[in-house]
């Protein structure tokens, strides 16, 4: 599947519009590859922001993927204009990634 910011693709002509497809993604334990935060590394601000940025990474990929699902439900081959939104949610250490496109039939 193609995944494009654009609202084309470069050698491709778009056949069909589909409809707008979601993907979104929400974690609150900012853990990767199974570890977690402990309650010592919040006080490192290098292992916070790894720890961070590893969690974040695998929130986005799972919005994608949930993107990629949603687009294939529809007969889609590609989304195109795709804008991708990280939120923390209020009063809460949880992330929310909620990322949105067109989903489309491209040749």
């Amino acid at each position: 599947m193609i995944l494009t910011t654009t609202n084309n693709i470069e050698n491709f002509k778009i056949v069909d519009y589909l409809g707008i497809v979601t993907g979104t993604a929400y974690d609150s334990s900012y853990s990767a590859n199974g570890t977690k935060l402990s309650f010592k590394d919040m006080f490192s601000m290098s292992k916070y922001y790894e720890k961070y940025s590893l969690a974040l990474e695998s929130i986005k990929e799972k919005a994608f993927q949930n993107l990629k699902d949603n687009a294939t439900k529809l007969g889609a081959n590609a989304v195109v204009g795709i804008q991708l939104d990280v939120e923390p949610l209020a009063n809460s250490s949880t992330l929310l990634v909620s990322i949105t496109g067109t989903a489309v039939k491209v040749k």
